[in-house]
């Protein structure tokens, strides 16, 4: 065994890279293990694994390390249309689920839910990576293989809490048939980093799929969700959702005891300056950059006024665009083209979160000595006034992140902290549109 590479995964655990993608649970044979999901849900050593499983171990950690441009060429080639903002990409649409009752319950628009419905009814798949919630634990995801249409369903719509899908990489290994996998770019990132060493453990693994990703939260925001509502014990959970009911959702809590507390999604971002995982803010990826098609929330007056829920799409790789196009010819998804111009303008807050943002935090970081990831890239030259308003930005989340905070927020009611964020929240956006958007 090597002390050297044990000591290396310690360091990144313990200085705030690792991003809880699980892989290293998955690979190490029960030797490291996730003991404290309600807590920090950090990966914890509990027995030293040989030397060639930490080899694997850290060539596969994305959060230590994910060579862009060179998956970029890997897996699309060069050339695949790529731009530093999406990456690569064949098409970009507006879409959603033709069936009514997948866009019902999905997210947005479905399109996640409808891929791995069609390959499972065409038998592309024999089954389907996803995450779900914990039937043991039901205020904690949990990563399954899906093999059914109703399993698809219920593992739809998104989770906002800390998730680690890889832990899972034994039962994907001894999957027999053919699988799709569903992840945040993290995650997909080690997938593709296992699959150029052509490991095992991801041999079955023939579509890569996964959502846009902004942030994830601590449990700890389910607590303080529940103690704003005078309830202080988070195991009285029957049923946990993030985005509940037609689009834009709910977050909905069921208790065991027939309450239920329910607050709309805008409102319930209030959540987020105060529970954010901060390894969150150093993640580049907002589209799911390396995945075969990605989609995300329609950001745009002209769809959010419809309601029921339209997606962006992004095909990406070759196999991934013909997914689509066959889809779109058999009645499955409803596509309309977009432009890179418009698909950048309707996530605009969220490119310059995450190709400005966590750049500006990295440098911040490095600044004061701390280790950061090596995305085989950098965008710089930012305005002053850009660094000046990240630097608010990281205060307020360094404030706003304190027990004092939490504690102080939970004595109000939600409805009404949620309002108030979500008003403050839409006065930031247009005071900060112009620096946001200079250059974008």
């Amino acid at each position: 065994m090597s002390v050297k590479n044990i000591d290396s995964l310690q360091k990144l655990i313990d200085n705030g890279i690792c991003n809880r993608c699980g892989s290293c649970v998955g690979l190490s044979d029960g030797k490291i293990i996730f003991n404290n999901k309600e807590g920090r849900y950090l990966p914890q050593i509990i027995e030293l694994p040989d030397r060639e499983t930490m080899d694997v171990i850290l060539e596969a950690c994305s959060g230590k390390a994910f060579n862009f441009p060179l998956y970029n060429t890997l897996l699309f080639g060069s050339n695949t249309p790529k731009h530093i903002y999406t990456g690569a990409f064949r098409s970009i649409n507006i879409g959603y689920s033709i069936d009514p009752k997948i866009r019902l319950n999905a997210a947005s628009g479905g399109i996640i839910s409808a891929l791995l419905i069609y390959l499972l009814r065409t038998k592309e798949i024999d089954g389907a990576v996803v995450l779900g919630m914990s039937k043991e634990k039901p205020w904690l995801t949990q990563p399954f293989i899906a093999s059914t249409e109703d399993e698809i369903l219920e593992a739809a719509q998104s989770k906002y809490i800390l998730s680690s899908v890889n832990e899972i990489l034994p039962e994907i290994s001894a999957f027999k048939g053919r699988l799709a996998y569903v992840g945040l770019p993290g995650q997909v990132q080690s997938i593709r980093a296992l699959q150029r060493m052509n490991h095992p453990s991801v041999k079955n693994i023939c579509y890569i799929f996964g959502p846009f990703y902004g942030n994830t939260l601590h449990f700890s925001s389910i607590k303080s969700f529940l103690r704003s509502y005078g309830e202080y014990d988070y195991k009285k959970i029957k049923k946990l959702f993030f985005r509940h009911g037609e689009w834009p959702g709910n977050m909905r809590v069921e208790l065991n005891n027939g309450k239920v507390l329910q607050l709309k999604k805008f409102h319930a971002n209030y959540l987020i300056p105060f529970h954010i995982v901060k390894n969150s803010l150093i993640c580049t990826d907002l589209t799911n950059e390396f995945t075969d098609v990605s989609g995300g929330d329609a950001w745009a007056p002209v769809y959010e006024e419809r309601g029921k829920g339209f997606s962006m799409v992004i095909g990406r790789s070759e196999k991934g665009e013909a997914l689509l196009k066959k889809m779109q010819q058999d009645g499955f998804l409803n596509l309309s083209p977009l432009s890179l111009e418009e698909s950048i303008a309707m996530h605009s807050h969220g490119y310059d979160l995450k190709k400005r943002g966590s750049f500006i935090r990295m440098n911040f970081l490095k600044w004061i000595g701390k280790p950061i990831p090596d995305y085989g890239y950098q965008i710089k030259d930012f305005s002053f006034s850009r660094y000046l308003m990240e630097f608010f930005i990281d205060l307020l989340f360094l404030l706003l992140g304190t027990s004092f905070a939490r504690w102080i927020v939970e004595q109000f009611s939600p409805t009404f902290v949620g309002r108030v964020f979500e008003k403050s929240r839409n006065i930031w956006k247009k005071s900060t549109k112009n620096i946001k958007r200079q250059n974008l």
